[in-house]
């Protein structure tokens, strides 16, 4: 199975006893506890389930675990220091994965159910599963200090995939903790989003704030935001076992040359449609043209280019709520004067409250 895994594109393959007891349990249990899930509501709502790979199906014995290297060619920080361009992950830079991986993982497990008989199941992020722990089993890599995984050989950049199955298949080893006593995955994060090694407050996780949070992303994390307008790579980008990760094989996560950099300018203008041509096919797609436009607002309300304030001007007559948000407090930081003008007045906001707020508030 691990050689067909690899015929079959993937960069790494490798077996875990899906039946195993695991510490991952009680942590997540504590996650959600703690409410560090914000609002993932699925995740409680599935905790019973996701706990634990039997939860979910009783009859697993065995889990192939596979990985797609994504490595960049590029340093994923580096867009940071371009105020007026949009830095977007890595991951989301061409096609989404999801699809790519499903497909062959399908292809890989209905040859395995076909020839062996037995029952399999396929996850690729799309159930109550928990990837990263199966993989640190397996020893594909470990979860490092900042929850994600980490590979001797990929670094910080792979998807992950699974293939459940009843059959009884020989394990591999499981992999070791190697982060030894470094910290630059908690040390580079912009909101201090790790609250201990090995912990992560999802509230304060830009990734969670510009994906998965439907309202206005709260004041006290627009500025470390930065430029960041779809996830953030900080934390994977920094480890030092980069060192021996390689260039993505696969072309369809090479980046579009149009998401590697792009204008603030350029994208704050983007209607519904233009958004969904642009980014179709795109794991960015499933947020929206408001809640993304909304990001792209806050990025310009960091840039520190007064003349992106005719655009923020703009967007306050926009039909999306939280877009209009986004923008007076964008608008208050490049330009704490623009209030005073004629142009503008607090009647442009007087029948949303939320938006009403922001104004109130100021920069």
């Amino acid at each position: 199975m691990k050689t067909k895994a690899r015929e079959a594109g993937f960069d790494a393959a490798r077996i875990a006893r899906a039946d195993r007891a695991w510490a991952a349990s009680a942590r997540l249990a504590e996650f959600v506890a703690a409410g560090r899930h914000g609002e993932m509501g699925w995740m409680a709502d599935t905790l019973p389930r996701r706990q634990h790979p039997t939860a979910m199906w009783p009859d697993a014995k065995s889990a192939l675990v596979v990985g797609l290297n994504y490595g960049p060619k590029h340093d994923p920080l580096a867009p940071l220091s371009r105020p007026d361009h949009a830095t977007i992950s890595v991951y989301a830079q061409n096609v989404d994965y999801h699809d790519l991986m499903k497909r062959r993982l399908r292809q890989l497990a209905s040859g395995f159910a076909t020839t062996t008989g037995h029952d399999v199941k396929i996850f690729v992020d799309t159930a109550p599963l928990m990837e990263k722990p199966l993989a640190h089993l397996s020893g594909i890599g470990w979860q490092g200090k900042h929850t994600n995984l980490v590979s001797r050989d990929h670094g910080s950049w792979l998807f992950l995939g699974v293939m459940l199955t009843n059959a009884e298949l020989q394990p591999d080893a499981t992999a070791d903790d190697s982060c030894g006593s470094c910290t630059a995955c908690l040390d580079v994060c912009p909101t201090r989003a790790f609250p201990a090694p090995y912990q992560l407050d999802a509230r304060r996780c830009i990734s969670y704030l510009t994906i998965e949070m439907k309202g206005q992303i709260p004041r006290e994390f627009r500025r470390a935001m930065g430029n960041r307008i779809y996830g953030c790579d900080d934390c994977l980008a920094i480890c030092p076992w980069n060192k021996f990760a390689s260039i993505a094989r696969d072309a369809a996560f090479h980046p579009r040359a149009e998401l590697t950099a792009p204008l603030l300018a350029d994208l704050a203008q983007l209607d519904d449609a233009a958004f969904r041509e642009i980014f179709a096919g795109s794991p960015i797609k499933r947020i929206g043209r408001d809640q993304f436009v909304r990001n792209v607002m806050v990025a310009i309300g960091n840039s520190g280019s007064p003349r992106l304030a005719e655009l923020c001007i703009q967007r306050l007559s926009d039909a999306s709520p939280v877009v209009r948000g986004a923008a007076v407090w964008a608008l208050g930081s490049l330009s704490p004067t623009a209030f005073e003008s004629e142009r503008l007045d607090r009647r442009h906001v007087e029948s949303d409250p939320g938006v009403c707020e922001e104004w109130d508030a100021g920069p």
